[in-house]
């Protein structure tokens, strides 16, 4: 993880500042994350109305609809009730919201608890990929990956989206790195791209043909790719069958808890997100598993 042999001696001996140091990291990229997730489908709707409009040589709406005066950066936090602007103090992750009481500190709004929540994951599963690479760089790049899906998870339950911001640079920071650091051979990485999107878009028109439906976006299918191009095609089996299983699972219990009606479309993104990551760490035992007790 570090450049200095010196750093990277002195975290591998107190392991105890390595893991403080990593989670106080995962906890200010989940603040982050919380703005991604927040912001970046807004600036996609925003986007693709002021292209419809320039398509259809309509006036461009700009005071709502200029997709440029929306962006990660600006406008800066604040509260989406009262529009106070939120003091650096205000914006601590975890702390700041237990010391508001979850309250805006201007009008007592209730803030939402997914915001200390995602930054709470985003610590614990950045603590959790720390422990199995150790102090190494590529845990960097490995933390990237986490985060990113984190982000398209979320984004995807909320929006049934996921941004191709994300998931195209994704894919390509895969492949360069299992060019020049990771542990996937180049070839594979490839395969793995290429087959990922393939297998979902096969799978796609297979059950559209079937059923005149659509059964997943193609947000899936880059999103696979993208877990491919990191992990090789060798994986590929590992996620779709973990992604689909829990998919299966949880789908059952919303339509039963939710009262959801079958034809209601549930996100695929978040379980191929959820599997990739679980493959990451175990995708080395769980096919050791399954190979175990193939006959």
């Amino acid at each position: 993880m570090a450049d200095s042999p010196m750093l990277s001696d002195f975290l591998n001996a107190y392991p105890a500042y390595f893991y403080l140091l990593v989670g106080a990291l995962g906890l200010i990229v989940g603040s982050f994350l919380n703005v991604v997730i927040l912001r970046l489908p807004e600036m996609m709707q925003r986007e693709w109305r002021s292209d419809c409009r320039a398509l259809l040589e309509l006036e461009q709406d700009d005071t709502k609809d200029d997709a440029g005066k929306l962006s990660l950066s600006f406008p800066g936090s604040h509260c989406p009730g009262c529009h106070h602007a939120i003091k650096p103090w205000e914006n601590i992750p975890v702390i700041s919201f237990l010391f508001l009481r979850g309250r805006c500190s201007h009008c007592a709004a209730a803030i939402s608890w997914r915001y200390p929540l995602i930054e709470l994951a985003t610590a614990v599963a950045s603590i959790t990929v720390a422990f199995h690479i150790g102090v190494e760089l590529a845990l960097l790049a490995y933390l990237l990956l986490t985060w990113s899906l984190i982000a398209l998870a979320v984004i995807d339950i909320d929006t049934q989206l996921l941004p191709d911001d994300i998931t195209l640079p994704l894919l390509w920071a895969g492949l360069l790195f299992n060019v020049f650091l990771g542990p996937t051979a180049p070839v594979d990485a490839i395969l793995g791209a290429a087959g990922g999107y393939l297998l979902l878009w096969s799978i796609y028109w297979l059950f559209k043909l079937a059923t005149g439906k659509e059964g997943m976006g193609y947000g899936d299918f880059k999103l696979l790719a993208a877990l491919g191009a990191w992990l090789g095609w060798q994986n590929l089996p590992i996620i779709i069958l973990l992604s689909s299983a829990v998919g299966a699972v949880l789908g059952v219990l919303i339509i039963v808890v939710q009262g959801k009606d079958r034809s209601h479309p549930l996100p695929f993104g978040p379980y191929l997100a959820a599997a990739g990551w679980i493959s990451l760490l175990w995708g080395g035992t769980l096919s050791a598993l399954l190979l175990a007790g193939t006959p």
